[in-house]
């Protein structure tokens, strides 16, 4: 097999990206987590509610897969790049969980997701060009905020939504999974400014994928 030149992945990375963030994901091998749970009725506000959350955690997978293949296309070690994309790989069962849900609730993902890919593939680029402990810090603070970010939203659920509950606590399980193996393979711990720099670009993504 021939070995792909940097610029033969740039080129693969383009097509991910696109597919990412404008077509369904490949079917998975993992079950779906709302197999089997049940949801109530939702009023008109409960079901808007659940759309906006479920819109803000599709579009924080389609992020995850940006940044962890723009760490794996500069990460310095090849085993690094190796766990990144399987890390993607996973995120993207995740991503075909939440639009298989959004798809249920009759209800579209985010117009920008391919904002959220691109950004997030840039800055995981440059994350894996600082170095792999430094990427592994980005990992563990990113999948950090991730989860708390998901048990916000399991507070905010209507409690008759198990499925979309099933769905989170799914999710949660495998981001805390992310985090504790970045820490194990030593993560770098990142400075205050870059952690707080991270929580308003989150909190700017979640306010506007919630309603566009």
């Amino acid at each position: 097999m021939r070995k792909l030149s940097f610029t033969d992945r740039l080129l693969e990375e383009l097509q991910h990206g696109l597919a990412t963030s404008h077509l369904r994901p490949a079917t998975t091998t993992r079950t779906y987590p709302a197999d089997g749970a049940e949801q109530g009725e939702l009023s008109p506000q409960e079901l808007a509610r659940v759309a906006g959350l479920m819109r803000v955690n599709n579009a924080g997978e389609v992020a995850a897969q940006g940044l962890y293949r723009g760490q794996s296309l500069t990460a310095r070690k090849q085993a690094l790049s190796a766990a990144m994309n399987e890390a993607a790989e996973e995120e993207n069962e995740h991503l075909d969980w939440c639009q298989q849900r959004l798809a249920e609730l009759q209800q579209p993902r985010s117009l920008l997701d391919g904002v959220w890919y691109w950004g997030s593939f840039t800055i995981g680029a440059l994350a894996g060009a600082a170095g792999d402990r430094w990427s592994l810090g980005f990992v563990k603070e990113t999948e950090q905020q991730v989860c708390r970010h998901l048990d916000h939203h399991l507070e905010r659920l209507p409690e008759q939504d198990q499925r979309s509950r099933a769905i989170i606590e799914a999710m949660r399980e495998d981001e805390l999974r992310h985090a504790d193996n970045a820490a194990e393979a030593g993560a770098a711990e990142l400075p205050l400014v870059v952690k707080t720099a991270m929580k308003l670009v989150s909190k700017v993504m979640t306010f506007t994928a919630y309603r566009i």
